[in-house]
């Protein structure tokens, strides 16, 4: 059987787009397990499930270095110059001139909606490749399993015989 995250279960397609449309449009870019798992579900209790996600699509995900906050790769591109409360990009002079506690309130900017679907849509392509790949698997199992259970077969005619 395929080895995909995809398939772990029937809403993991569900789950990876959720997260690229909340993670991608929320105005600030990295949040803990608990602050994506609320923004995402309505439920900070769901943080390891989200956490597992998070670590099984690395192709969409980037966790921190100390483990603890995960971002979206393509907006982690982005620099982080964007003002959370005015919604908007600062300039590079506009960025230097605010002060510690300003620049807490600046992220990176969020995707655009033509963004968000090209990686909505390259979700659907690795599940659809996992899907027919998991296919193949079944198609060789079957011949692999007669072969394995004929050899098996003739052998224990064997030992019967010896």
């Amino acid at each position: 059987m395929s080895k995909s995250p995809y398939l772990k279960n029937h809403n993991r397609l569900g789950n990876v787009i959720s997260a690229i449309q909340v993670m991608g449009k929320y105005g600030f870019y990295k949040l803990d397990y608990a602050g994506w798992a609320m923004r995402i579900t309505g439920d900070e209790n769901n943080a390891d499930y989200w956490k597992t996600i998070f670590e099984e699509h690395p192709e969409f995900f980037r966790i921190d270095g100390e483990g603890k906050k995960v971002s979206l790769a393509w907006r982690r591109s982005y620099r982080k110059r964007y003002n959370v409360d005015e919604q908007r990009d600062l300039s590079f002079q506009e960025f230097n001139a605010l002060n510690d506690e300003e620049k807490k309130r600046i992220s990176r900017t969020p995707l655009s909606g033509e963004e968000i679907t090209v990686l909505i849509q390259t979700a659907i392509e690795l599940h659809s490749r996992a899907i027919e790949q998991n296919k193949e698997y079944r198609w060789l199992s079957n011949p692999l399993l007669s072969i394995l259970g004929g050899v098996l077969a003739a052998f224990i005619g064997w030992l019967a015989k010896g």
